[in-house]
Parts: C-alpha cells; structure tokens; sequence
C-alpha cells in the first residue's frame, strides 16, 4: 500500500470520526431544554445546561425555549352579568414547564401559542361574563372623584360595592387556565392580565348618548335651580325696593306735613301781625295763578281785586 492509500484512509478515518464525535454530542444552553427522540419517539429531556452525548443518526433533540414566553390575545366582545357589552383585551406570560409533555402534545412552540389562544380566551368569556362590569374594571371601594355632585349622586344610587375585583378576577382566569395547560400540556401560566378593556364599537354611540343625556338633565336642572334662584332674588328685590319707597314716601309726606303746618303757623303769625298785608299777600298770588295775557277782568268796584288796582293807579299817578 502505498502513500497515498494510506494518507487517503487516514483522512477518511479522521473525517468519519469527527462526524461520528459531532453527531454524538450536544450542547444544551442555559436558555433552553431538550428533548431527545429516537425515532421520532422520546427518550429523555434535558433541562440543565451543558453538553451532552446521543447515539450519532438516530437520535435527534428537539429544542424549547426555557424562559417565560409572552402571549397577546385578541379582544374578546363579552356580555357582563349587568348586560354592559364589552370588549377585553388580554396578556400572559407562559412557560413549558415539562418539554416530554409538550413536545408529545403540541412538538412546537407556535401551536403553543395556539393552545392559549383557545384555553385563555375561552376561560375569560367564562369568567367575566359571571362579573359585573365595575367588578371587571375596579379593584377596590375607593371613593371617586367626580365633576359635579350629581354624578356622585347618580352613581351612589347603584349602590355597586366591589366583592371580588379585577385583579382577583384575574387570579382565577390564570388558576383554571394553569389546571387546563399544565395536565395536557405541560405549560405553566405565570401571569395573566386584562390590558384593556372598552365598549364594543357598536355600543359606544349610544354610550355616548347616554352621557350626553345625563349631563343634558344636569344642565337642566342648574337651569332649573338658577331661574328659581333668580325668581327669589328678584322677588326679595321687589319687595325690598317697595319697602324702601313706603318708607320714602312715609318720610317725604311727614316732610312736607311738617313744612306745611310751619307754612301755616308762618302765615298765621303773619296774618295776626299785619291782617292786611298778609291779605295783599294772597290777592297778589291769586293774580299770579287766575291772571294771564288772556284773561279780560270785569270787575266789581266793590270787589278786592278792583280795590288794590285801583289803589295801584292812584299810587302810579301820584
């Protein structure tokens, strides 16, 4: 055998022996677990990290990931016990807590996501559906704070007092998911939570409405109370203003009463002094009120206008 030959068997030798050791051994990373099939049948899994040996051609591994896994669901439409139509919208992180269990029920990740599709949807139409809708969305009793009074009214009418709450409610959607995945399939739920909830598109329009009406028969009633308000107002201003002009009207006749009998005692006084000029006095002011540019006198020569015209002429000639 020549040089060649044997070079030539020793590369062959070589190149089926690293076939042979790479075929043999596996490495197993600390993010992932194995499982071992032969024949499209499993032998064993491996969960720890290292590297490991299987008979080269007829053993294969099969690959999971060991870390936690997200899903996101999509938005279910779910009638409330309280008959509020609702769209839920949920989240969760899974893990394969058994890759022998998973891989003999599900063999990839993707149908995986599947199953949860299914089992946590089904489990929160199931769920919620039993709630009322401030049980779906609250947590706890906490006041509110509201805009106006009537609204905290309105809303203590109900008299809805949180039992349960959202997150409990979320506690028992993973606890009867969890039961279902993990003895069929070997998937562990480590958290589930409601991200959003809202009302159906189909129902926000009338949502709507109904605001629009509440705040409408809030406004109305503030219109009510302000004209009541402005009645009484007006009212007591009235009467206030009428009050004030008896009084005015009292005072200014007590004024004048009392100018008049000043008036009178002037005059009598006056009269009693001088009979006579006081009566020339009042002759001359009955002229100013009886006399104008107008008037034609016939008078009597006995009469009193006459006498003091006359006496007038006689002191205008003298």
């Amino acid at each position: 055998m020549n040089k060649q030959a044997i070079t030539f068997i020793i590369v062959i030798v070589v190149i089926a022996a690293f076939v042979l050791i790479k075929g043999s051994l596996y490495v197993v990373d600390i993010r992932e677990q194995v499982v071992v099939t032969q024949f499209g049948k499993p032998v064993r899994t491996v969960t720890d990290p290292g590297l490991y040996t299987k008979v080269p051609f007829v053993q294969k591994i099969r690959s999971f990931e060991k870390r936690a896994i997200d899903w996101d669901g999509e938005a279910s439409d779910i009638l409330t016990r309280d008959k509020e139509n609702i769209e839920v919208n949920t989240w969760a992180l899974w893990k394969i807590v058994d890759p022998l269990k998973f891989y003999t029920a599900l063999d990839a990740e993707y149908r995986g996501q599947g199953v949860l599709d299914e089992v946590i949807s089904s489990n929160v139409k199931n769920i919620v559906s039993n709630y009322l809708l401030k049980e779906v969305v609250r947590d706890t009793n906490r006041k509110l704070e509201y805009t106006t009074k009537e609204l905290e009214n309105t809303d203590a009418t109900k008299a809805v007092l949180i039992e349960k709450g959202r997150g409990k409610l979320m506690e028992e959607i993973k606890l009867a998911a969890s039961y279902q995945l993990n003895e069929r399939y070997g998937i562990e739920l480590v958290d589930v939570v409601i991200k959003h909830i809202n009302y159906v598109s189909s129902v926000i329009p009338k949502i709507y409405d109904r605001m629009r009406s509440e705040r409408l028969r809030i406004a109305n009633k503030y219109e009510s109370e302000g004209r009541r308000k402005e009645a009484e107002i007006v009212g007591s201003t009235k009467k206030e203003l009428e009050r004030i002009e008896s009084e005015g009207y009292k005072i200014a006749k007590e004024l004048i009463g009392a100018a008049d009998a000043q008036a009178i005692k002037i005059y009598a006084e006056a009269y009693k002094k001088t009979p006579e000029f006081y009566s020339f006095l009042k002759t001359l002011e009955t002229y100013k009120t009886t006399i104008n540019d107008n008037t034609t006198l016939i008078l009597d020569t006995d009469g009193e206008y006459f006498k003091y015209l006359e006496k007038y002429g006689e002191a205008e000639e003298d």
